[in-house]
């Protein structure tokens, strides 16, 4: 172990945690965040092979595009369902032990559906229940994601942007390997591929190096402890008030123009062009991860509303009916800007709310978005039908526009300050 290991794995262990996370020049590949960071590496890009794997083992099953539809909206509605019991558990058991269990019980779960589909044709009630069971899991592990940050990096802004730049990766890599990986050998090989992920974040999250509990919250019953996130959460004007605009950013900018978008695009170009468009989305991403890496305003959800506004430009460039170029340079623009507001927002949720109660209050945020997400899928055709396609893009991106200068007047949002030393400075390597 080097000398910068082993002064991060010491720093760590005096359990500081958030007051030092956002030290600008901190040491950021300590020991202890190359294994989360492999943890999370290796999850994200078994997540993002999900969709093509289930996608296409339910289709040549026989059961079509519904019930694709039904296996991957179980997943979904158990995680929405669940994570508000994860954030409780994590804060109650700690992140890392809530995460390991998760990771192997989703090990299982992959495990026997690579093996279902091996042997045969599954039937469609067991692909839901399964999905549906490792949607339970992940909401054991979802609220532990901003937990563990500020315990295995001292720099929590810097390692949000490099784990933005992991997730934008495997966004792009892991459905086209998914893809590959399909057409040659069929789901199930992609189904045990994808449960080896969990087995690896599993052994990585067990070898961190974390400080002893300050304490336990014996006596305080699980409800009380759900009650006492909910009451934390409604303190916090800036953190409820960036939820409660982004069920409307969430249902009618992201939600309705993802389905809305892919569906104009594909008809002008093609999927050839769409792939394009997508694999230019995460480019963007890994630019605005790195430049997020190195910004530090003074006023972070402020300066994050450019993140809004930029990512607006997916339905407006899908509406105007674009050439591969300009496809290119909008989507890639708003990825940018997805990613510079996921970093400055995580980087804010973990400073500024007490260690103790982060996993219980991110939980919310978590919960808010899947629900607003879901929402806008689902209305996405409907409206369409009414409306038509390019219409309804050009509202989305107006309604963009709108909820990101809602979310700038507000005062709680726009004046709220970064935390711990250095904030506002910009980051001097």
């Amino acid at each position: 172990m080097s000398a910068t290991d082993t002064s991060a794995d010491e720093a760590s262990s005096t359990g500081t945690g958030a007051e030092d996370a956002g030290a600008p020049g901190a040491a950021l590949w300590s020991a202890n965040f190359r294994r989360y960071f492999g943890a999370r590496t290796g999850s994200l890009l078994g997540d993002a092979m999900l969709p093509v794997a289930l996608s296409v083992g339910v289709l040549d099953s026989g059961y079509g595009t519904a019930g694709v539809g039904y296996a991957l909206g179980a997943w979904m509605a158990a995680l929405a369902m669940g994570v508000l019991f994860g954030g409780v558990l994590a804060d109650r058991f700690t992140p890392r032990r809530m995460m390991v269990l998760a990771d192997l019980v989703r090990l299982g779960i992959q495990g026997a559906l690579a093996v279902a589909f091996a042997l045969g044709t599954p039937s469609l009630a067991a692909i839901v229940a399964l999905q549906f069971a490792s949607g339970l899991a992940t909401a054991l592990f979802q609220p532990g994601v901003a937990g563990l940050v500020p315990q295995v990096a001292q720099d929590v802004q810097r390692a949000n942007g490099a784990l933005r730049i992991a997730e934008s990766l495997a966004g792009v890599a892991g459905p086209a390997l998914a893809g590959v990986l399909v057409s040659f050998s069929g789901p199930a090989v992609v189904f045990a591929i994808y449960a080896t992920t969990y087995g690896i974040s599993a052994a990585c999250l067990f070898a961190l190096r974390l400080p002893p509990r300050a304490g336990e919250p014996a006596g305080e019953s699980f409800l009380r402890q759900l009650v006492e996130g909910w009451q934390e959460f409604r303190a916090r004007s800036w953190l409820w008030g960036v939820i409660s605009v982004f069920l409307l950013y969430g249902c009618f900018v992201a939600g309705l123009s993802l389905p809305v978008g892919t569906d104009l695009v594909v008809a002008a170009h093609g999927s050839t062009v769409l792939g394009t468009g997508l694999a230019a989305m995460g480019v963007g991403g890994l630019v605005g991860g790195a430049v997020a890496m190195r910004l530090r305003p003074a006023r972070p959800l402020a300066f994050g509303t450019i993140g809004w506004v930029l990512f607006a430009l997916y339905p407006l460039t899908a509406a105007v009916r674009p050439d591969v170029v300009v496809l290119c340079v909008g989507w890639g623009l708003a990825g940018a800007g997805l990613a510079l507001w996921s970093v400055l927002w995580a980087t804010t949720v973990q400073t500024q709310i007490p260690g103790d109660l982060l996993n219980r209050v991110y939980a919310y945020d978590v919960a808010g978005s899947l629900l607003s997400m879901a929402l806008g899928r689902a209305l996405a055709g409907p409206i369409a039908r009414l409306t038509g396609e390019r219409t309804l893009m050009f509202a989305s991106f107006g309604v963009g526009l709108a909820c990101s200068a809602v979310l700038l007047a507000a005062p709680a949002v726009r004046r709220l300050r970064a935390a711990g030393p250095g904030g506002g400075r910009p980051d001097e390597d």
